[in-house]
């Protein structure tokens, strides 16, 4: 197990382009995105937490923390909060809900790098791709979410990020790599990987 970092699965709410579903909640070859994250990094982190604004949803994984947001409709940044707040330890790594296949490999490499410097972030890149949400944050970066939350002009995760020290896990531009960072938007996006 990671000591002193909290596993944290971005679940969301109801997504407009699927009828109302949560992504988390989609089957892909045979299982819920949120299950297919959990199998994968169950083993790697102390303590879990599924944030999202509809936990009815989520009663079967009531095993795990969950939390919802503070800020309204303040997006991904919102729910960063919400799972710095509840964490247990001094960072949290945070995984967006719908991305069904997450490479334990890459978490576990990403976090030792995470261990080994000073950085509040550390987000994956990929040549110019960056993912903050698969990325690891500091709890130290609170007050200053708190504030540029609170702010309530712009909550771009991206935007908050410019004011803090931010590393880079690089990996090699491969399928392999790409895949790990695949997520769902749209049943075109399903389709495409059945």
């Amino acid at each position: 197990m990671e000591g002193g970092i909290s596993g944290v699965i971005l679940a969301g709410g109801a997504s407009r382009r699927f009828g109302g579903i949560t992504k988390s909640n989609i089957v892909v070859d045979g299982e819920k995105i949120i299950s297919r994250i959990i199998n994968t990094i169950n083993d790697l982190f102390s303590e879990i937490i599924i944030i999202t604004n509809t936990p009815s949803e989520f009663q079967d994984l009531s095993r795990y923390r969950v939390a919802s947001d503070h800020f309204q409709n303040a997006g991904p940044l919102a729910g960063i909060h919400s799972a710095l707040i509840s964490s247990e330890n001094d960072a949290i790594f945070v995984f967006a809900g719908d991305m069904p296949f997450l490479s334990k490999e890459i978490i576990e490499e990403q976090t030792r790098q995470f261990r080994l410097n000073e950085s509040e972030v550390l987000i994956p890149r990929i040549g110019e791709l960056i993912e903050p949400l698969h990325s690891i944050y500091r709890v130290s970066v609170l007050p200053r979410m708190e504030r540029f939350l609170a702010e309530g002009k712009n909550r771009a995760v991206r935007d908050f990020l410019s004011g803090l020290h931010v590393d880079y896990f690089i990996l090699q531009d491969s399928e392999e790599n790409r895949r790990a960072f695949t997520n769902i938007n749209t049943q075109r996006d399903i389709d495409s990987i059945k």
